[in-house]
């Protein structure tokens, strides 16, 4: 082949740029070191790519072979101009020319390689770096044919489709020679258009229903939006509509703490810099605020944010103003929508994430590995399966028959019931019914003052079940937890505690978190168990606390006129009384309520009320169940 007189690519726009500038890194890929997934190995900056000893999770291998570590060769190289740097990159690229064929790694792993490549390349070139003339030769042939082999082979759908399709448009950008005609870059706008439209629901939440690769995807498209505007590109309408609707998904899925929440085969972190990227390329001053934690900008219109064909709703206390911080702002999301497409969906139907305080408090374990065999007990499975989540298990099954990857065979359905919001007042209802049993699990939360939450579970059968309802703790709300038995056991834990309605035999059991792939920590789960039961119902109230707060107390009574009483929540005024009351049935007359589905009445330790209602917007689905009444006591 003949050697091309490229000697550098042209300035491309990095979506990663700032997230790989790491000299400890640097120097570890320059002496031949690499830490992914928690595994570190010494394999040389000549390694044996295709014969090393390497983890028996592939996942280990196929990320070693995207050559993230490039980017830190070059930032190291940038801030220090020293050779070793570049030489351990060439020496790196050219091991791998000379042992791996372009077309043997997934097409995943090859979009991903070609973007570190140019994004490496580039980025030695802006600091100076002269590159070995047969380095550039081979590393333009390579990229030739692995980017060949890429369009020739592109994933049909979703998420890799999305970085294929973005890798050979950063190229053809980046090396014009490899794009004469300019049909590749076409070709890659065209897909990528499509690619948006048929993988992005119309209300902006991505098909596969996992908030990391949603945040994954949206990078891309963000990064095709800028590349485009500094090459002089128009993409069209369609492309940045939908776009923007992905990004409205990004900004409210966040947590106060900055975090997004770990949602079917998701890591948990931060994306902050990218919603800052979104803000500016849709002038968006609202979704700053987000980015920047309420330090610029100006707060989004809204706390309750519902994306329905995604099956995601927050509740959020505020944006960090007036008494609170933004960090320290309350906050839960609600999953009650389909399974996610494809293999990343976890069985999660109805399963709840929240945080306070600045930190997560009830948590969605994540999804720690790919690596499974079909036997039991795998760690796949108990990431994956129902009783990983918060919500109710069913004589321990899943909500779907356990696979790896995609699920087979009949779907468990989750319906959304409706929501109504007010201010003080926000109630959202679903439920869910599956394939392996009988029972009807049906879920009702109700935000209270934007300061605790109310969680009532129904479970509706033909037949006798054991029912489990398991809460995750996250590892730091684990720190000194207890359950405290009796007529209304309570679960005290570091910034929270949870209160129940009935006496289940209630425990803290051992869990695991994964805030990364590859790695877990250990982590507590109140469970609540109720044996033996055609029809059961758990009632729990969610309540955010300091660690110096007395725990609550709570009275529950089922009659019409019942009511749950709970002592000293945090946030609530000192001596003051929360009466809670909601239908179960929308329909149902009372003479208390009238036509709302809930209402609040707060006595002040003055001897003032404050009332707080919800009128009904959206009516749900007669789901069974008689009123209950709930007071709480300050």
């Amino acid at each position: 082949m003949t050697v091309r007189p490229t000697t550098s690519p042209r300035s491309v726009f990095c979506v990663i740029d700032e997230e790989h500038r790491d000299l400890a890194a640097a120097e570890d890929a320059a002496a031949g070191r690499f830490s992914i997934q928690g595994t570190t190995l010494t394999l040389g900056v000549e390694p044996d790519w295709m014969g090393a000893a390497l983890p028996a999770d592939r996942e280990w291998r196929l990320e070693w072979s995207k050559f993230y570590f490039g980017l830190d060769l070059a930032w190291a190289y940038w801030r220090t101009r020293d050779q070793r740097f570049v030489r351990a990159w060439e020496q790196l690229v050219t091991s791998w020319i000379g042992q791996v064929p372009a077309s043997h790694d997934s097409t995943d792993v090859i979009g991903r390689r070609v973007q570190n490549w140019i994004y490496a390349w580039d980025r030695f070139s802006r600091a100076g770096a002269a590159l070995d003339t047969a380095t550039v030769a081979g590393l333009v042939d390579s990229l030739e044919a692995q980017l060949a082999h890429l369009r020739a082979n592109l994933t049909a759908e979703r998420n890799h489709r999305t970085l294929e399709l973005y890798a050979l448009f950063v190229a053809a950008l980046a090396l014009p020679a490899l794009d004469a005609d300019g049909s590749l870059r076409a070709f890659a706008v065209t897909e990528l258009t499509r690619n948006l439209q048929d993988d992005v629901l119309p209300d902006g939440v991505h098909r596969e229903a996992s908030t990391h690769y949603h945040l994954l995807v949206l990078r891309s498209f963000l990064g095709v939006l800028e590349n485009a505007r500094r090459f002089g590109l128009t993409v069209p309408p369609a492309f940045r509509l939908r776009l923007a609707r992905a990004c409205e998904f990004a900004v409210h899925c966040h947590r106060p703490d900055g975090g997004i929440p770990a949602l079917s085969d998701s890591d948990t972190g931060s994306y902050r810099r990218l919603l800052r990227l979104a803000a500016r390329l849709f002038q968006r001053s609202d979704w700053l605020y987000v980015a920047t934690a309420g330090r610029r900008g100006t707060p989004p219109g809204a706390t309750a944010a519902s994306f329905e064909s995604g099956g995601y709703f927050i509740q959020r206390s505020g944006w960090g103003r007036e008494s609170s911080s933004f960090a320290d702002e309350r906050y839960l999301i609600f999953d009650c929508g389909p399974l996610g497409d494809g293999g990343h969906g976890h069985y999660d139907m109805l399963n709840v994430e929240i945080a306070a305080g600045g930190q997560a408090l009830i948590v969605d374990p994540g999804r720690y590995t790919y690596h499974a065999d079909e036997s039991d007990g795998t760690w796949r499975r108990w990431f994956k399966g129902t009783a990983g989540h918060n919500t109710v298990t069913v004589d321990g099954l899943d909500q779907v028959p356990y696979r790896p990857g995609r699920p087979k065979g009949p779907q468990p359905r989750a319906t959304f019931g409706g929501r109504s919001t007010h201010p003080g007042l926000d109630v959202m209802w679903g439920e869910v019914a599956s394939p392996c049993y009988d029972a009807v699990h049906q879920r009702r939360i109700l935000f209270v003052a934007g300061e605790y939450w109310i969680v009532e579970d129904r479970l509706t059968a033909l037949t006798p079940h054991r029912y489990d309802l398991r809460f995750h703790l996250s590892p730091a709300a684990s720190a000194e937890a207890h359950v405290y038995g009796g007529a209304h056991p309570v679960a005290s834990a570091s910034g929270v505690a949870l209160l129940f309605g009935d006496a289940h035999d209630v425990a803290i059991e051992p869990g695991w978190v994964s805030p990364a792939y590859g790695i877990k920590m250990p982590a507590g789960v109140v469970v609540a168990t109720e044996r033996q039961r055609t029809n059961a119902r758990f009632l729990t109230v969610v309540a955010p606390r300091p660690r110096w707060a007395p725990l609550p107390r709570l009275r529950v009574q089922t009659a019409p006129d019942a009511a749950v009483t709970v002592i000293a929540i945090e946030g609530m005024s000192i001596g003051s009384r929360d009466l809670v009351a909601w239908k179960t049935h929308p329909e149902a007359m009372d003479a208390e309520l009238g036509t709302s589905l809930a209402a609040v009445t707060r006595t002040h330790r003055n001897g003032s009320t404050s009332t707080w209602c919800a009128p009904p917007k959206d009516l749900p689905p007669r789901i069974g169940g008689a009123r209950r009444r709930m007071e709480l006591v300050v």
